[in-house]
């Protein structure tokens, strides 16, 4: 995410496409913790915190719910955003 669609404009934008697509935003998903790819990674307080932000500027069905997978759990983690 960071660098590529770490910030409200895109990921507001990206919202609005997949919704004009047919698409309705589902999950936003923080980066796996995979060789190779730690550049890519925000925390998941930043994730909140942009999330807050993308919440304040679409409608409700348009804000995708921020997840992680976390090894060892059974299921998604979600994360409401920060205000």
């Amino acid at each position: 995410m960071k660098g590529v669609n770490d910030s409200v404009e895109a990921q507001v934008n990206l919202s609005e496409a997949v919704f004009d697509a047919g698409i309705l935003p589902y999950y936003m998903f923080t980066l796996d913790p995979v060789d190779g790819a730690a550049h890519f990674d925000i925390s998941i307080e930043d994730a909140q915190r942009l999330m807050g932000k993308v919440a304040a500027e679409l409608p409700g069905y348009l804000v995708p719910r921020l997840a992680k997978e976390i090894p060892g759990k059974p299921a998604k983690s979600v994360f409401a955003p920060t205000f």
